[in-house]
């Protein structure tokens, strides 16, 4: 099937993680139900396959996606669309460009969610840590905060990815990329406690391989697990801002920016691709940026 061998392109070409993969394969299924639900058939009456489709089978799925969807779901879906069809010319598949002449819906900039300072010191220092699973916490969205790191990263991080005697952990991003990130005081010495009485509790010192932060069962902590206990330690504090482990990271950023930190190092800090998605974070640093100006440009 088409769309397998695409998916399986992603992987061992460009190295796309598999929740990737899996959005992706999604997207392709989902207009591939539709291609079979539009009625249109060739001269002989077979269904037209993906590969045979033209530009405005792929306009109509369009104008079906915009009575559902938000702009920015269907930008993404047309260009996991477009990666198909360029997917099937690199593999001499004939299929008429079919993408070419449709452009991407434009979509509005949204600001990205962050705490305050005062608010984001609030939720750390909510966190009770008289227990292990406490300790763990702590551990856990100190490092969050000090490094900027995806929710993936830090779920995926293991013993040997940490120095805490240099400060450093080294991460796995989009593509398997690799990055090395610095990591505070606070953080180091959240992530000692906790594996400290970890060791105590359980055995499981630092000395082994194995993931950083542990679940009750001792096993590695998922993504979505991270999510539900911010949120519930965001709940508790009485925080009203929406927060999420993706919200933490915007907080980094725009805490370092605030503080007068260069956009392209918190570009190579956050692992991003392109300047132009670090820069989303600099609307809130505007008061700093006006601060700066009246004070150093000689005709106010």
């Amino acid at each position: 099937m088409l769309i397998d061998q695409f998916i399986e392109s992603l992987i061992s070409e460009k190295g796309y993680s598999l929740h990737t993969c899996r959005a992706y394969k999604n997207d392709l299924e989902a207009f591939a139900g539709f291609v079979a639900s539009d009625g249109k058939s060739d001269q002989n009456g077979h269904k037209c396959r993906l590969d045979e489709m033209d530009a405005l089978a792929i306009r109509r799925y369009l104008v079906y996606l915009h009575r559902r969807n938000k702009k920015s779901s269907i930008a993404r879906k047309l260009s996991t669309i477009r990666s198909f069809f360029r997917f099937l010319e690199r593999n001499h598949i004939d299929c008429g460009h079919p993408t070419d002449g449709i452009l991407t819906p434009k979509q509005g900039h949204a600001i990205p969610v962050y705490l305050p300072v005062d608010d984001m010191f609030r939720l750390l220092d909510s966190i009770d840590t008289g227990t292990l699973l406490g300790k763990r916490n702590r551990a856990i969205f100190e490092t969050m905060y000090s490094g900027g790191m995806r929710v993936s990263e830090l779920a995926g991080l293991n013993i040997m990815n940490v120095d805490l005697d240099k400060g450093t952990a080294r991460v796995f991003g989009k593509g398997s990329k690799e990055r090395i990130i610095p990591l505070g005081r606070s953080a180091i010495n959240a992530v000692r406690t906790y594996r400290k009485r970890l060791a105590n509790k359980t055995g499981i010192g630092m000395a082994v391989d194995g993931p950083l932060f542990l679940n009750n069962r001792n096993q590695r902590l998922t993504t979505r697990s991270i999510d539900r206990v911010l949120k519930k330690i965001a709940a508790d504090c009485g925080l009203t801002i929406p927060v999420s482990p993706h919200a933490l990271r915007h907080t980094f950023a725009t805490h370092m920016l605030d503080a007068g930190a260069d956009l392209r190092i918190v570009q190579e800090l956050l692992g991003h691709k392109s300047l132009s998605t670090t820069q989303r974070y600099t609307h809130v640093s505007i008061d700093r940026l006006m601060a700066t100006y009246d004070k150093a440009h000689p005709r106010k």
